[in-house]
């Protein structure tokens, strides 16, 4: 019976060419600033992205919380979609770290747009939280890999520079983003302030998120990481799997895209599937008849690994480790259900 893990694009292994990288890599103690291959990566994602400089974190979730301490003051409060990444599945730490409320949305599949946020900011007044940062997410997790383009970020830049906020962008999956819309990496710099790249999901590392920013605020992330347990000694190790990943494994997300849209596909033709939520990246939600839990145990029964979402839905993820033979499998598992 064939295994095919569809929970997460979290769950891959390093390519043999991404091991080889970081067996050969080049290291030192970065906490000393002197970790060749830890620096040679910030600059790569900051120069990708055509920001002044980056910090190598051990995850997305870390990136983000560092950004809004960066951005924030205890008393304020910051803007998002009510599905944000940052806010459900990051342990309360908005609250934990920063000392900061938070003003939710609801947005389309957690696309916001300047037309919501304008609303709610607060007025300059003591009973009310100061607004100080606006947080966006793409792809849209909770909305099942929905995009912003920047013709969408655009306006939200220039409500929040108009207004005095910062913006953050929680690129939990950005560059599946920039293959589905063909935006240009290097464009974001002109809308965000902080931009979290996570490397552990699409890109296939084992480990790590880069944070970019100018330099000053960097430079306070960088004290923020050692805070928070985040400052790592010889990590050119995992770094080296980050540069590889961003040298070799950006252009096949497009395989990984073309094997959602089949999987979506095939399960808007089954009678158990009541809905399929229209997939752009690498994650497919549908809801199904009977509870999600249960079709969940089918397919496990089945050696095909997938996460309810709800109490009738169900999440797929392609990635780098799931094989066009193993879709074909659990296409035709899915028919037997």
């Amino acid at each position: 019976m064939m295994t095919v893990d569809l929970r997460s694009d979290t769950v891959t292994k390093p390519t043999p060419g991404m091991l080889e990288a970081m067996w050969s890599a080049k290291v030192g103690d970065d906490v000393f600033g002197e970790d060749p291959s830890v620096n040679e990566l910030e600059a790569k994602a900051a120069a990708m992205f055509g920001m002044e400089a980056g910090i190598f974190c051990p995850s997305g979730t870390m990136t983000n919380q560092i950004a809004i301490k960066c951005f924030t003051q205890p008393l304020d409060e910051l803007i998002a979609d009510q599905t944000a990444h940052v806010y459900r599945y990051e342990g309360g730490g908005i609250a934990f770290n920063s000392a900061v409320s938070t003003r939710l949305l609801n947005g389309e599949r957690g696309i916001i747009t300047a037309e919501m946020i304008e609303p709610e900011i607060n007025a300059e007044n003591v009973h009310y939280p100061h607004t100080s940062l606006v947080v966006l997410e793409n792809t849209v997790n909770k909305g099942g890999g929905k995009c912003y383009t920047l013709n969408q970020i655009a306006p939200i830049a220039a409500l929040c520079k108009q207004t005095g906020l910062k913006l953050h962008l929680d690129g939990a999956r950005i560059f599946n983003a920039l293959t589905y819309t063909g935006d240009k990496a290097v464009d974001y710099s002109q809308y965000f302030n902080g931009i979290s790249v996570c490397l552990s999901k699409g890109l296939g590392t084992p480990v790590g998120s880069v944070l970019l920013a100018d330099k000053e605020t960097i430079k306070y992330a960088r004290r923020l990481r050692k805070a928070l347990g985040g400052g790592m000694r010889q990590a050119g190790f995992l770094a080296a799997a980050g540069i590889y990943a961003l040298d070799h494994h950006v252009e096949r997300l497009k395989i990984d895209h073309s094997h959602a849209y089949t999987l979506a596909e095939e399960l808007g033709k089954l009678s158990w599937v009541s809905h399929v939520v229209p997939v752009e990246t690498n994650i497919v939600l549908f809801d199904t008849v009977e509870a999600a839990d249960a079709v969940v145990k089918k397919l496990a029964d089945k050696g095909i690994k997938a996460n309810s979402t709800g109490k009738n839905r169900i999440r797929f993820v392609t990635h780098l480790d799931v094989h066009p033979e193993q879709v074909e499998y659990t296409i035709s598992t899915m028919k037997t259900l």
